[in-house]
């Protein structure tokens, strides 16, 4: 028997255990590798993006669907309490020009070390390698280094992450223990497009396309991308993800900021004996990676300026849908909602709660994951600590 256990020690499950033993709780979490937040670790190699600040409304309104769910949890934890945290922490944040917060030393670990550190004074007690198999009627069964172990908490919380970057964690098997909790399959999100470039683009792969407008369905977002050998990657295209998984087309305007009267009337300036590709590169200032796109993609080109300007804001991208899973940054799918009440207290497991990307929610990067999985985790873990009492 244990007071309180935690399954998952990534960001959800550690926030989970700091409410739990805030909560006057004795916590135990456990983490089927060999050691804590793995993939929040490769996540701040290039850059903790903790969070978004602006407007709570604008906000919310990144996870879609799941908005009206989270809202709560988001109310409580939302980008100013992020930040708090971080601070408190001891990490100085700053906010960068497109409102998106980081430490200023970029690092995930420093933050994820302090934080270990104040768990571990608070009676935090942590065992690495050992992985959920199964349940044990009121309990937890789990595959460790010493054989096979048995766990029978009063309260549990759930944070074993989705179905992306299986070699980080997040392999999603647990979804096969589950029973019968209500879940909606995984699907890749925040992932790359794929397309199937002639020779002829083989020159740009690597390339950026910087400030497209791009749509995919009822989706728009402004941002970049890469061009690669497997097809567009970037911040650009992710927040599509959504909809071109579901088959919709793509669509980019590369010049957001001009109309299509403006564009023509560049057109039509007298070419002389230029090809009209040079006389659209040299005449818009398009990039060598640019005007290779509209080549692969549109040949042969419109004549009349009109068109060509249309074509430059709507420009077609033919695809073949999103990259697998285990190369997305994240996964829609998980425990459904309707399993889970207020509190994300399985209906058919009392006491057993879920938090972090095991959730059906999805959100584009740039600080909304990992807020929500502090979000949801900070809430299911309040709530087991309550439950009870």
């Amino acid at each position: 028997m244990c007071d309180a256990l935690v399954i998952g020690g990534g960001p959800a499950g550690l926030m989970a255990a700091d409410a739990l033993l805030s909560g006057g709780r004795q916590v135990v979490l456990v983490e089927a590798k060999p050691s804590l937040a793995r993939k929040f670790l490769m996540a701040g190699k290039s850059g903790l993006n903790l969070t978004k600040m602006e407007p709570f409304e604008q906000f919310l309104s990144a996870y879609g669907k799941a908005a009206p769910k989270l809202r709560p949890m988001l109310k409580q934890f939302g980008p100013d309490a992020a930040r708090d945290w971080a601070e408190d922490l001891g990490q100085e944040m700053f906010i960068g020009s497109t409102g998106r917060l980081f430490p200023t030393v970029m690092k995930a670990s420093p933050l994820l070390r302090a934080w270990l550190v104040r768990l571990g004074e608070m009676g935090l007690e942590t065992r690495l390698r050992w992985r959920w198999s199964g349940w044990d009627n009121d309990g937890f069964q789990f595959e460790t280094p010493e054989g096979a172990q048995r766990l029978h908490p009063t309260v549990t919380v759930l944070a074993l992450g989705g179905a992306s970057w299986a070699r980080l964690g997040s392999d999603g098997r647990w979804a096969d223990l589950m029973g019968n909790v209500d879940l909606v399959p995984f699907a890749p999100s925040n992932a790359g497009l794929r397309v199937a470039w002639s020779d002829h683009m083989s020159r740009h792969f690597g390339a950026p396309l910087k400030n497209l407008a791009l749509r995919a369905g009822g989706l728009h977002n402004r941002g970049e991308i890469v061009l690669s050998a497997r097809g567009l990657e970037g911040g650009g295209i992710y927040p599509l993800t959504p909809a071109l998984r579901d088959g919709a087309e793509l669509s980019l305007d590369l010049f957001p900021d001009q109309s299509a009267d403006q564009l023509a009337a560049k057109l039509a300036k007298p070419r002389g004996k230029q090809s009209l590709a040079n006389h659209l590169r040299k005449t818009l200032r398009l990039s060598p990676a640019g005007m290779a796109l509209v080549m692969e993609v549109a040949r042969p080109l419109p004549q009349t300026p009109m068109e060509l300007a249309r074509l430059l804001k709507a420009l077609p991208v033919p695809h073949a849908g999103v990259r697998p899973m285990d190369e997305a940054i994240s996964t829609a799918g998980g425990v459904a909602f309707g399993g889970l009440d207020d509190q994300l207290m399985l209906r058919s497991h009392p006491g057993v709660f879920c938090a972090g990307e095991m959730l059906d929610w999805e959100a584009p990067t740039g600080g909304y994951l990992l807020t929500a999985c502090l979000a949801t985790g900070l809430w299911a873990g309040q709530a087991a600590a309550r439950h009870g009492l």
